[in-house]
C-alpha cells in the first residue's frame, strides 16, 4: 500500500474575530496560507492572490493535517475552495490532544516541550503586519507554524505521545493516533473507482 499523503497546512488573517462580531472562521478573510506536501516534501506558501494554486496540492492529499483546524483552517478554507475540503480526511491534533487531555493547549507550548520549537509570531501580529503590508513577514510566520506543527505531528506519529508543560515540569501525553494512519476513500476518488 502506497504511503500516506499528508497535507500539512495553516492559514493567516486579514482580521480578527473582535472586529467581525463573529465566532465564525468563515466571516474572516485569508491573508496568506501555506501547505507543506508528505510526498514532495515542499513548502508552498501563497497569499490571498494565489490561493488558487494550492487546490492541486490539497487535492491530492489523503489527510490535511493542522492544529485546530477541524474549527478554524478548514471552515474558512473551504469558503475559498471550489469543492468541498470536508469529504478530505482531517488530523486535527488539538483535537486529539484535547481528546487525551480534556482542555485544550497551545501550539506553542506543545511546540516548545515536544521538538524544541517556537513559533516566531501570533496570529494577531500576523493580522498587524498583513496591514502594515510586511506580506513577506507573514508568509514567513505562516511557514514556521507548518512547520512547527509537522515537527509534532511527526514526533507524535512515530512516538504516540505529544510532550507539554505543566507548570515548569514537562508532562507527556499518550494520544490516539491509530485514526492518523487509515486512509479514507474520499468522495473525490470514490467516483473514480467504478
Amino acid at each position: 500500500m502506497p504511503a500516506m499523503r499528508y497535507i500539512v497546512f495553516d492559514l493567516e488573517t486579514q482580521n480578527i474575530f473582535q472586529e467581525i462580531n463573529s465566532s465564525d472562521p468563515a466571516a474572516l478573510d485569508i491573508s496568506v496560507a501555506t501547505v507543506y506536501d508528505s510526498e514532495t516534501d515542499k513548502y508552498t506558501t501563497v497569499t490571498i492572490d494565489d490561493i488558487d494554486t494550492l487546490w492541486p496540492i490539497i487535492e491530492k492529499a489523503d489527510a490535511l493535517v493542522g492544529y485546530n483546524s477541524n474549527h478554524f483552517d478548514i471552515p474558512l478554507l473551504n469558503k475559498y475552495y471550489p469543492g468541498d475540503l470536508t469529504q478530505i480526511k482531517s488530523i486535527d491534533i488539538l483535537e486529539d490532544i484535547k481528546e487525551a487531555l480534556g482542555r485544550r493547549l497551545r501550539l506553542d507550548s506543545v511546540a516548545q516541550a515536544t521538538v524544541g520549537a517556537k513559533k516566531s509570531a501570533d496570529g494577531l501580529q500576523a493580522v498587524r503586519w498583513w496591514r502594515e503590508g510586511k506580506v513577506k513577514e507573514v508568509m514567513k510566520y505562516c511557514e514556521q507554524d507548518v512547520r512547527v506543527t509537522k515537527k509534532v505531528f511527526d514526533y507524535a506519529r512515530k512516538n504516540g505521545h505529544i510532550l507539554f508543560k505543566d507548570g515548569h515540569r514537562k508532562r507527556e501525553l499518550k494520544l490516539n493516533i491509530a485514526h492518523w494512519e487509515e486512509k479514507e476513500e474520499s468522495a473525490m476518488t470514490h467516483s473514480l473507482l467504478f
